[in-house]
């Protein structure tokens, strides 16, 4: 630990100055003091956590009789999936070393983390016929280390890893889905409920559909566009909402928790503010690709967005389709998922510009994008870090939440369930420190100024995992994890110590990197 620190404060001084430079760049110098400090801080009861998945740090993929994944299947089938050649199974071993990230989420003085179920961890053949006790007994373990530490799990019943069974009938374009979904979340709150309190059905549902049912990005890679996209969304629904009532009715009378949905969001911003169609099409992205998902749980009349649903309509009408290629809810499921959660779980990453246009010649017809007719870019000036797609834009970040403030009002808690930054690795993780403490001073601002209900935030992700099809090529961890070594070692970056101190303080503190020696961060960890 000591040595990390020798080799983090070489050139400490001189990114500590970047970074204040960097504050104030994006407008904070006069909402901070002379010691670096915000001038907003967060309530006591906010909640502060760290986020995972189960399939992108567990690892053991046959450990304990746990059947496969979708993931598992096809990385195995298709080795050069991910632009390493990687997979899922051992990853950062996390299943056989839960207590030791326990332990690391401790030392960040946090009392929340949100990670997943692995559903063929639970039910090997997806469906819950069979259930597997040594899944049950993993689980229940963790939780029970987890609440011995005075920690509360969060967990999400669905981040993407559907078990292969299930996926090989269709997956999320399948109906049936929905019923197996019930079934697994009713397995899911039966042996775990006692332990857990708060719950989120899946994680980004948008993600999912887009990349896995529209795009080859995402397993299952059906590239069903322009319909395998809006069957899933379609499904993925109707499965959160028979799950959420399930809870209501059967769970929550004597479990006493909360149940809600994980969407994400990236802000659109008009390219040219000036022109009414880019704003036109900033707002038409959201709906597209937010709203669809929040409108039927959080608006006061329920249904897609009025915008999306005319839109699909017209299109598929002109495409020479009998019916829209958005299915219809019947007006029991409009009542049923209206309502239907108990929080606005939010990932937010970064802001995209947006300007109209009828066609682009990467878009195919019909698609997600063609519906959405918007051409997505980003300002080169904006930093990016780590990964192509996500640029640099606090801002964004408390653009994203007002609108959200502003369409569904402030009566539903926002938990902003995952935010963070990527980069290719390395202790002196000094943009993402940048990244946390402008991303977070923008939450404040946000919730100070502009009157936003946000409850929580949890930090993506905990330690570099496996990033999906980019394998593990980039990192988004406040710990690094030696992949090359058999213990898969975890070492603390600058940003867990900065994150460790917003958390301590409850403000941002823009010169704690500068003003702390590293070997007195590592210590206090």
């Amino acid at each position: 630990m000591r040595s990390s620190s020798r080799v983090a404060q070489s050139s400490a001084r001189l990114a500590s100055l970047s970074l204040w430079c960097l504050a104030l760049a994006q407008g904070v110098s006069a909402s901070i003091d002379s010691s670096g400090l915000s001038n907003y801080s967060f309530p006591e009861n906010f909640i502060f956590g760290v986020a995972t998945a189960a399939f992108q740090i567990e690892g053991g993929w046959k450990a304990g009789e746990k059947g496969e994944s979708m993931w598992d299947t096809y990385l195995h089938k298709h080795p050069n999936f991910t632009v390493d050649g990687s997979n899922g199974d051992v990853a950062a071993d996390s299943y056989h070393k839960y207590k030791l990230d326990i332990n690391l989420v401790k030392s960040l003085g946090l009392k929340y983390y949100r990670l997943s179920i692995s559903w063929p961890r639970i039910l090997p053949q997806g469906s819950d016929n069979r259930i597997n006790k040594d899944g049950v007994k993993y689980y229940r373990t963790m939780f029970k280390e987890l609440l011995e530490q005075n920690i509360t799990p969060v967990v999400t019943l669905f981040h993407w890893d559907l078990p292969t069974t299930l996926m090989d009938l269709g997956g999320w374009s399948n109906p049936k889905m929905v019923d197996y979904f019930e079934d697994y979340a009713r397995v899911a709150f039966t042996v775990f409920g006692d332990l857990v309190k708060i719950w989120s059905t899946m994680n980004e549902p948008h993600q999912h559909c887009y990349n896995g049912y529209g795009s080859d990005n995402f397993v299952p890679a059906i590239m069903s566009s322009g319909v395998g996209e809006y069957l899933c969304a379609h499904y993925l629904l109707l499965g959160h909402s028979r799950v959420y009532h399930l809870y209501d009715k059967m769970f929550r009378p004597h479990q006493k928790g909360k149940i809600g949905i994980t969407l994400d969001a990236f802000y659109a911003e008009p390219k040219d503010v000036t022109k009414a169609e880019d704003r036109e099409a900033a707002e038409r992205y959201l709906q597209m690709r937010l709203g669809i998902f929040a409108h039927p749980i959080y608006s006061e009349k329920g249904d897609y967005p009025p915008l999306v649903r005319e839109r699909i309509n017209k299109l598929s009408l002109l495409q020479g389709y009998t019916r829209s290629r958005l299915p219809f809810f019947t007006d029991n499921e409009i009542n049923l998922l209206r309502g239907s959660s108990d929080f606005f779980g939010l990932n937010h990453y970064t802001t995209y510009l947006m300007s109209n246009v009828e066609m682009h010649k990467n878009w195919k017809v019909p698609s997600w994008d063609h519906d959405t007719g918007v051409l997505m870019e980003q300002n080169p000036k904006w930093p990016k870090p780590g990964a192509d797609w996500l640029a640099v834009y606090p801002q964004g970040f408390r653009k994203v939440l007002n609108w959200i403030t502003k369409n569904y009002g402030t009566k539903i808690p926002i938990i902003v369930t995952e935010n963070g930054v990527s980069d290719f690795g390395g202790l002196n993780d000094y943009a993402r420190v940048s990244y946390y403490n402008n991303y977070v001073y923008q939450l404040l601002l946000a919730m100070h100024e502009d009157g936003c209900n946000v409850q929580g935030y949890f930090a993506w992700t905990l330690m570099d995992d496996f990033e999906w099809k980019d394998g593990y090529t980039v990192k988004f961890g406040l710990f690094h994890v030696d992949f090359n070594s058999t213990e898969k070692t975890r070492i603390p970056k600058l940003s867990a110590f900065n994150y460790a101190e917003i958390v301590r303080k409850r403000r941002v503190n823009f010169r704690y990197i500068e003003r702390t020696p590293k070997s007195t961060q590592i210590n206090s960890l």
